[in-house]
């Protein structure tokens, strides 16, 4: 028998002022990226377009960002998944920069790494919520 529980000794106490600021974050992070990251994307609005069609490699890797975008900005505001939410938007972050230099020169080479310190705070914040299942 397994379970997911993990013992209120080993999890970190958060200040109520912490807490707090680490929900505005997840506000503002998943405001970002539900509002003005995915939905460009998802409606291939051509402020998303220019950009992947630079890439080259079809609308698909729009489509799927804009998902994985949209799907980490609802996980940001469920506690439960906040912190595996911000590092799965991490990766994506990671991924835009690798494709920033790549294929658009550096252009805005910035926005993605500031993005990721910002999850990155969101997920060693919420790293209490992150459950090991181990053997009883």
């Amino acid at each position: 028998m397994t379970s997911t529980a993990l013992s209120t000794a080993t999890a970190p106490v958060v200040s109520r002022r912490a807490d707090r600021a680490l929900w505005g974050i997840q506000i503002l992070l998943a405001l970002f990226y539900g509002v003005a990251s995915a939905v460009p994307k998802l409606v291939a609005h051509s402020s998303a377009t220019v950009t992947f069609d630079a890439i080259g490699w079809g609308d698909w890797l729009m489509y799927l960002t804009g998902v994985l975008e949209l799907a980490g900005a609802i996980g940001l505001l469920v506690p439960r998944l906040a912190a595996l939410a911000a590092l799965g938007l991490v990766g994506v972050m990671l991924g835009a920069e690798v494709f920033t230099w790549a294929f658009l020169d550096g252009v805005n080479w910035a926005t993605p790494l500031i993005a990721a310190a910002f999850l990155g705070a969101v997920a060693y914040g919420r790293r209490h919520t992150l459950t090991v299942p181990h053997r009883r």
